[in-house]
């Protein structure tokens, strides 16, 4: 029944590069300095670092999302190529975090690293995406729900696994609404400008 949820593209799901991306939102840094941060806060969704980061770095410089705008060198350490933001690459960071927060995924890591990110959005842009979780998380729950119903004579041990992805959507669509809630009423504060922290 999962399977009835949105299918996002591989670059949609590239965690690495919305790492990258995100973690510039807030001003220019070297590779090894966005390796480092994913390490410190324990950013698990990102796998395979540093190589990872490292690589993301490279795609997302060929596709003008980055670019070089110097260099920095420390002690006796490697002289660090420093990345910047493009304008196209604010712009897409916006994009796939609403596009990850607003499209519900069997893969739950791809929905914590939105979460993870959400400072990137202003606030509207997050209850509007938000909102669209909703949507589909109800739509994907009425078709759990009868499709159970239309296999009401399979012995109920055969649809144990159905029923656990049932009530796991029901259970993230009342996780959200709370969310949304909050946000709404104030209660869960926001970041000014959506911006993400400035102590990153």
């Amino acid at each position: 029944m999962i399977e009835s949820l949105p299918v996002l593209s591989r670059a949609d799901r590239d965690l690495p590069a919305l790492t990258v991306l995100a973690l510039l939102t807030v001003g220019p840094r070297h590779p090894y300095d966005i390796h480092r941060f994913v390490v410190e806060t324990r950013k698990t969704f990102v796998a395979g670092i540093p190589r990872s980061i490292y690589h993301a770095v490279q795609r997302l410089e060929s596709a003008h999302l980055i670019e070089p705008i110097g260099s920095e060198q420390a002690g006796g350490r490697p002289e660090r190529t420093v990345f910047a933001l493009t304008d196209a690459g604010r712009s897409e960071v916006r994009r796939r975090v609403s596009l990850l927060l607003s499209t519900p995924q069997p893969d739950r890591t791809v929905t914590i690293a939105a979460l993870s990110f959400v400072g990137v959005l202003t606030r509207d842009e997050t209850l509007l995406a938000l909102r669209a979780r909703l949507t589909a998380l109800d739509s994907a729950v009425a078709l759990a729900t009868s499709d159970l119903e239309s296999a009401a004579e399979v012995p109920e041990i055969l649809l144990v696994e159905a029923a656990y992805e049932r009530d796991q959507l029901s259970a993230e669509r009342t996780w959200f609404s709370d969310i949304i809630a909050r946000i709404e009423s104030g209660d869960l504060g926001w970041i000014p400008d959506g911006a993400l922290p400035g102590d990153f």
